[in-house]
């Protein structure tokens, strides 16, 4: 079997899991309340973070799902996003509307990356 290994476990989730060289992101936020390019460059400052700690970076995701609260503010968090990915290292991408988990959400990120 192979191994699976957990970063950040607590009662309902872990920030991280990592399993057969494929690293799993739980949903990344950052501060409530703040504006969608404050909070975009938050959630992305954690999966910097996170993927670090599993020994990984942004060149080697490979997908990313982003939930927004509202899509009218697509080209704002684009702006923060074009930035911040490294060109020529774009994952497969999905953005989405939803309602996140309280009103002062505007900016979710879910990143699958290669160890």
């Amino acid at each position: 079997m192979s191994e699976i290994s957990r970063i950040g476990t607590g009662p309902r989730m872990s920030e991280a899991v990592i399993h057969n060289g494929t690293i799993y992101l739980a949903g990344q936020i950052a501060a409530p309340g703040a504006s969608v390019t404050e909070q975009t460059q938050g959630a992305l400052a954690e999966v910097d973070r996170l993927l670090a700690e599993c020994g990984s970076d942004k060149t080697r995701i490979l997908s990313v799902q982003i939930w927004l609260a509202d899509m009218s503010t697509f080209a704002e968090m684009n702006a923060v996003w074009d930035q911040w990915v490294p060109q020529g290292h774009t994952p497969a991408r999905a953005t989405g509307e939803s309602k996140l988990a309280t009103p002062d959400y505007k900016v979710e990120i879910i990143v699958v990356a290669a160890a």
